[in-house]
Parts: structure tokens; sequence; C-alpha cells
């Protein structure tokens, strides 16, 4: 099973995704040249080789009619403030109610906003369904432009909540748009392309502070950013800055399938992405990718450990019969298990928890057989890694005929069980009760 670990120990953006993942790609300059195909208007990417605290990674660009977001707000913001010094990071993902927020993500800049006027006009700012046919008019797969549309409303959703508007009443300024848009295709589409089974990260450093914006003083994690991570792991260790900017935040949560410590795996690529700030650590985000492999820390090859996909949904208007369908179903599929758990539901309706455990290289198949034969509008994914007894099947020559047994052993523990189904068969055969027949066979062997 191919594994990608996003290490996000110091945070995560945009374009730092986007050039760890294309160090992982076979053919990165290929790769270039294929998203400046797509059609972004005015959009130009590229990608340098740059040294942080002595170690080599890969930094990407993304230029609107030849600038970067930043060097383009820098040049604006002069003109309309003065040629006076400041030292200020723009927020591409932030809306922009004529109070304008910029991220950079290429800086892990902090979340900025600046009031003008109208002079720009209503063309510079784009609302999501703007930025929805930007992305369905791009070259790429149904399935990406589904995944970047998806990444953006999270941005949206994010941004709505802040500010207490509907979705709809969010706006974004078109160069930081393009660039988001930029980074955020590019994530998606590798992904695409590199096809891991499984995708884990780290816990997410935010970094600490506070950035200055257009209401006052807000802390790290930004607002927008603070929200997205809902229900992920994250922690400062007290670097100074904005660390995760919303757009890295929300493709973290639109891919990754677990938060926690590295899982096991023989990774045969190492990317690294790196930002434009400097600090006392490395200004990277490191993605390790590879297959997995039954080794934890400090053990040898160890044939007790497996790692299993738990699938589960809940349902509320099937019956007994329709479910028990599913599951047969689901079981023919290639389901290492699967069961259903009578519960109460919302508003004390009785429901069932549906179960499934399967292999993660057929997750996505399963996904799918469980929503084909179940009421479900969604699916919930867990990768765990479990503890094993080495299981091997034998058959018994008897006086009833060939009759399998499970013989399974490991951690001090030998256990013996015949099949059901050739005990049924055999009971049936010779006109025994199956605990008669049961007690003339051999208990082990």
């Amino acid at each position: 099973m191919k594994v990608l670990y996003l290490d996000c120990g110091m945070g995560a953006a945009g374009d730092m995704l986007s050039a760890a993942l294309l160090e992982l790609h076979p053919h990165p300059d290929a790769f270039i040249a294929e998203m400046n195909a797509l059609g972004l208007p005015g959009v130009h990417i590229s990608a340098e080789k740059v040294q942080k605290c002595g170690i080599t990674g890969t930094h990407v660009s993304v230029k609107i009619d030849g600038l970067e977001e930043h060097e383009y707000f820098h040049n604006r913001d002069r003109e309309h403030a003065g040629e006076h010094e400041h030292d200020r990071e723009h927020s591409h993902a932030h809306s922009c109610e004529h109070e304008h927020s910029h991220e950079h993500s290429h800086t892990h800049g902090h979340e900025h906003s600046h009031t003008h006027g109208h002079e720009h006009g209503e063309h510079s700012h784009r609302s999501l369904s703007d930025i929805y046919a930007v992305i369905d008019n791009l070259n790429l797969p149904e399935s990406v432009k589904a995944k970047a549309k998806g990444v953006y409303k999270v941005i949206a959703e994010a941004e709505g909540h802040v500010h207490g508007k509907a979705v709809s009443d969010i706006h974004f300024h078109e160069v930081g748009t393009l660039d988001a848009v930029a980074d955020i295709t590019a994530v998606c589409q590798l992904i695409y392309e590199l096809k891991p089974d499984s995708i884990a990260a780290s816990p997410v450093n935010t970094g600490c502070g506070s950035v200055k914006c257009a209401h006052g003083i807000l802390p790290v994690p930004a607002p927008a950013a603070a929200h997205i991570l809902r229900n992920i792991p994250i922690y400062s260790d007290g670097i100074r800055g904005e660390l995760c900017t919303p757009t890295g935040a929300a493709l973290l949560a639109a891919f990754v399938n677990e938060f926690g410590p590295m899982p096991a795996l023989k990774a045969d690529k190492i990317g690294y992405g790196m930002g434009m700030k400097d600090f006392p650590k490395a200004n990277c985000v490191r993605a390790f990718f590879g297959e997995s492999c039954s080794y934890a820390v400090g053990e040898a090859a160890n044939p007790y450990r497996d790692r299993i996909c738990e699938l589960s949904c809940n349902v509320e208007d099937m019956t007994g019969e329709e479910i028990g369908f599913a599951i047969e179903k689901l079981m023919a599929s290639g389901a290492v298990d699967a069961n259903a758990v009578p519960v109460t539901t919302k508003k004390s309706r009785p429901g069932f928890i549906i179960n499934v455990l399967c292999r993660p290289e057929i997750k996505e198949d399963l996904a799918g057989e469980i929503f084909k034969h179940t009421s479900t509008l969604g699916v919930r994914e867990k990768i765990c890694e479990r503890r094993i007894l080495k299981r091997e099947i034998k058959t018994l020559e008897t006086p009833y005929g060939p009759i399998r047994a499970k013989i399974s052993e490991g951690y001090g523990v030998r256990r013996f069980k015949y099949e059901y189904d050739d005990l049924a068969a055999a009971a049936e055969k010779h006109g025994l009760p199956l605990q008669e027949l049961k007690a003339k066979l051999p208990a082990s062997f």
C-alpha cells in the first residue's frame, strides 16, 4: 500500500505542499509545463531549488502578470500609502469586503487587511461561483476539479463564519484568487497523479503571536485557519509567525485521513517544499512517500502487526432485511468483516451504525458499495494499526468427509476452529445435529 506522510512541523501552506509533492513526482518539469498550460489567465508557475538551514528543497513560485502576489500588493500599497517602508504579508485566501485581506502562503505571512476605496472596480473581486467557473474551465480531470472546488468551499465557509456572512457574500481579490487556485489545483493534481492509497500527517504547527488586520490585532492562527483546523491536532513550539495558512489548512482537511506519528513505511522518495521566509528551523513541509510495512520503531519485522481500514456510516431508514442484504454484498466485495450495531440517533430515532473492515487498497471500492447498498449520505474512514494472530486454513480428513479448520497462533496463543459451512454441510449430509457432529471430531490437530 502506497502511503503519503506529510510532516507539518513548520505548518502548511499551498505553495509548500505543492513543492513537497512536486519533488515526489517522477517528471516535475513536465508537470510544471502542464500546469502552465491549464489556462489560468496571466498565471505562470515555476519551481526552483532553494536552501533552508542547509537543506535543499523546492520553492514553487506563482506569478500573475509577471508579479508574485506579495509583489503586486506591495506595489499597490506603495501607490496608495506613499513610498514608506512596510513589512506586511498578504493572505490570498482571505475574503475581500473592501477591507482586503491577502494571505501570502509562500511566506507563511500574516493575515493583514487593507482598507481601500472602490477604484479597483468590481472586476478585481471574485465570488465563490466565479472561482468555480475558473476551475471548471481548466484542462483537468473532473475528479480533480471537484476536489479543488471542495477545498475552496472550505475556505469560503471559514471566511463566512469568521465575518458572519453567507458564503455567497464572500468575495476574494482576483490576484490572490488566481494565486490560490494555482496552489490548490497543483496539490489536487499532484495527489491525483501520485495516487497514494493513504495520506497521513503530523500534528500541525500553527506558529504563535498575533497579526494585524483592519479590525485590530488578532491571534495566530488567523481566525479562518483556526476554524478550518477544528478537530485537527495543532500545537505551537514558540516560533512567532503564521505558519499554517487557511489554504494549507483546507488542503490538509480535504486530503489527510489521519493525523499522528509517522506510520511504518519504507519511503522511496522524500520531498521538501520550501517557504520563502527564514526561521531558526528549516521552513518546509516534508513529504514521505513509500510502501507501508509491518515494522515499528525499535522492532524487527513483526508478522503480528497489520493495517486495516475501518469504514462506517449511520442509517435510520433501512429494515433489518435490507441491512442484512447490504452486509452480504459488502462481504462478497472483499470486506474482511462487516456488522451493524443498533443505536439511537438524532431526534431519538432508532438506527444502525454499519461498520466495515477492509484492506486499505480497496477502501474506495468498498465505500462505493456502501453508498450503493445503504441509504447513507456519508462514509467515515479510519486507518488502524492492529495486532493480529497468524491464521492458516487446513483441511482435516474425517469420517464425515473433508472439513476445513482455521488455526490461529501468536502472542503465546493457539486457537483451532472448524469452518461453519463445512460443519453444516457434513451434519446435513449425515443427518446429525451440529453439536453432535462437532463432538465426534478431533478438538485440534
